[in-house]
């Protein structure tokens, strides 16, 4: 299984913070691409989102990384500063 959690807007956006799916994804992207098909509100947060942040396992990941069982996937807006 892998451990996917939503953070900051995503989480009212797409209406959870955290789910678990099955490890049936090679990478981020493929994993992406399967949430977007939820609809239209899951692909924009997230298959479309350019300046999406994803963590796995607590480092920072893009959408090329690799998961795997027990993995888990983090997605966060865009972040800034001051």
């Amino acid at each position: 299984m892998l451990n996917v959690l939503y953070f900051a807007s995503f989480r009212e956006v797409l209406g959870q913070a955290q789910e678990q799916l099955p490890a049936d994804f090679q990478t981020v992207e493929c994993l992406l691409k399967a949430l977007a098909e939820r609809g239209e509100a899951w692909q924009h947060a997230l298959l479309n989102n350019q300046n999406l942040q994803i963590a796995v396992n607590h480092d920072v990941a893009n959408r090329n990384t690799a998961i795997k069982a027990g993995d888990e996937v983090a997605f966060f807006p865009p972040v800034t500063g001051g």
